[in-house]
Formats: structure tokens, sequence, C-alpha cells
């Protein structure tokens, strides 16, 4: 007797068991705190679990920028199936929008692809009291909006999108094309009252400032700590504590590029500071979650953030953060990941039987 049906009847009661959709706090868990900022390249994704699953980690932390009409399923399925295999745990960094309805669509495709974790983290655009990240214009009010009208489509869409502004500028004053970001952010709860209360998590940028190379255990808005003065002002402000923070840029600006900036620091002593800011601050507060460090490689002029070079040799700082150890993290897996890791291959699998059947 084929044993098909049988195999058909469990696949299909797998699939039917039903999974009460909602984000869980990342703090119940064991978490590994080490990421890196990368893009949508499977060879970075294996380059960034070389460096945050080091040294006893597993399922450590990527930021990835995705443009809200960028539909291309083949590519991005493909890519989340490599960061399951490689045990890393996507944040995605909204960008470029362009209408309302990219917002739906958005939505709708990013909840089709194979999220290797329950929590669907999703940071909505990227410092928008910068205006050159913002349409060219400071708006307060517009992004207000937009945020507002983010959340509710994605949540809609699926509870288990775990929803995050877009990280601000804190060390901007307001002139030119900056708005300081506590006027900022007033201006967004006058326009919507309770907006951040919808949020579930607080993503942040806390640069080393001036010159991203500021010392490692400076304090304030300036500093690798400013998500502290944030978190106060979502606090003075409006009543709003306890948001898990996610440290979705953040670094030392080396010397070394496609050209030479003596204004930096060499990457040797920049590699030092890195590594003590993840064991002497960021570590040691629960209030983070996941630090993700811009950026595995960029163009020049910001190719003096990059941790590899143009050849694809790693940094200083690399090897550094790889040394530290690192906790296991036991984040709440996707069911049918948990359980079958290489679905697509036991499809393919069984209709190529089926086939053979017939």
């Amino acid at each position: 007797m084929s044993k098909l049906p049988i195999i058909i009847t469990l696949i299909l009661a797998l699939f039917s068991f039903p999974v009460e959709r909602k984000t869980t706090n990342p703090k119940d868990v064991a978490n590994n705190k080490f990421g890196l900022y990368i893009y949508s390249v499977k060879e970075y994704a294996d380059l960034a679990s070389q460096l945050t699953n080091s040294n006893g980690g597993d399922w450590g932390y990527v930021l990835v920028p995705y443009a809200v009409y960028d539909y291309d399923f083949g590519k991005w399925d493909q890519f989340f199936r490599k960061l399951n295999t490689n045990h890393l745990i996507p944040i995605i960094q909204l960008w470029d929008l362009r209408n309302d309805k990219e917002t739906y669509e958005a939505s709708k495709f990013l909840d089709s692809l194979p999220w290797p974790t329950t929590n669907h983290y999703v940071s909505v655009y990227n410092e928008v009291n910068d205006a050159r990240f913002w349409n060219e214009a400071v708006d307060p009010k517009n992004y207000a909006h937009v945020l507002d009208e983010t959340i509710n489509v994605f949540k809609a869409r699926n509870p288990q999108f775990f929803m995050m502004n877009g990280a601000f500028n804190a060390s901007a004053r307001t002139g030119g094309n900056f708005l300081d970001e506590e006027q900022f952010l007033i201006q967004m709860n006058k326009e919507k009252p309770g907006i951040f209360k919808k949020l579930d998590g607080w993503a942040s940028h806390p640069y080393p400032q001036p010159n991203f190379s500021g010392a490692v255990l400076a304090t304030g808005r300036d500093s690798i700590r400013a998500y502290e003065w944030e978190l106060n002002l979502l606090k003075t402000h409006f009543d709003v504590t306890d948001l898990p923070v996610f440290i979705t840029e953040t670094g030392w600006a080396h010397l070394e590029g496609e050209t030479i900036d003596n204004t930096f620091y060499g990457s040797d002593k920049t590699a030092l500071f890195i590594r003590q800011a993840y064991e002497e601050v960021w570590l040691k507060d629960s209030r983070v979650i996941a630090v993700t460090p811009f950026t595995v490689r960029y163009n020049h002029p910001e190719d003096h953030f990059n941790w590899i070079d143009k050849n694809g040799k790693p940094y200083p700082q690399f090897w550094e953060i790889q040394k530290i150890a690192k906790v296991a993290g036991r984040p709440t897996l996707s069911p049918w990941f948990a359980l079958l890791p290489n679905i697509e291959g036991y499809v393919k699998s069984l209709f190529l039987k089926i086939g053979q059947t017939t």
C-alpha cells in the first residue's frame, strides 16, 4: 500500500493546525544581541552569521533595508531561507515610500515571506527628522500619519509584525535640513495623539559624536547611549515606558577607505572601541535587544563605516567582535520552520514521488 496518502494527510494536518498569531516579548527568552547591518545578499548573510553566531552565539540579528515597491519574491524568498539556515533574525527597515498604496502592497509581500521567527521585526523608515531621508522635507505631521497607517496596515495583515519607529538622528539640532528630535516627536504626537503607545519596540541610532569618533563611555544624546535620552523623552512627554530597544545603526568611522580620512581613528583603535561598547554598555543593558552596527559594506564616502573592505577582507572590528563570548539565542521560531526547516524540499520530493506513481 502506498504511503503517499498518509504523508499528504500529515502535511495537510500540519498546516491546518491552529497557531495563535501575536508578537512575543524578546526580553522573555535567551537573546543574542549581536548583529550587523547588511543587505539582501546571501553572501552577506553568511558573513553576518560568522560574526554574530560565533563563540557560543546563536540567532543573532541583521538589519536589512527594504524598498517598499520591491516585490521580487524569488530574491527575497531565497534570502529569507538563507537567514533561516544561518540562524539570523531579520529586522526589516522600510525605505523609499512613494505613494500610500505601497504600504498595503509591502505588508502583503513581506507577510508572504518565510520569516524564521514569529516576531516579524519592522522599522518604519529611517532618520525622518533629516530631510534627505524623507522626500527632501522635514515633516513630522506627515510622518506621524505614515507611521500610524503603516502600523495599522501591517498589524491588520498579521499581528506578528513587531512594529517600530524609524530611528531618528538623535544628535541633530534644528537648522537647515534637520529638526531636533524632541520637537519632532512632540509635533508627531500632537498630530496623532498616542502614536508612540502603538509601538512594540524603539529603534535607535546612537552614534558616538562628534564626528562618529566620540568616547565609548560618554552619555547623552550625542553618545552610544542616546537611546537613554530618547526613552526619557518618551516617558516624560508621552507616558510611554518599557519599550525594548533595537539599535539599528551605530559605530565608529575608521580612517581606512577608498581615501584616507585622518579625522577618524584607525581601524585597530575603532575595533577596540566597538568591543568596549558591547562589553561595557550594550550587553549590560537589559533594555537593549539587538545591536546592528552600520554597515557590512557601502560605497565611498560611507565606506569608513565598513566591516569589510572592497576585496571582502574584514576590518579588525570584525575579529574583535567575533571573539566575544555570546549567548545562544532562543527566539520563538515560526512553527513550520521549527518543525520542517526545509519544507520546500519536502514538498518538491512529495510531488516528485506522486508524479512517479501516476
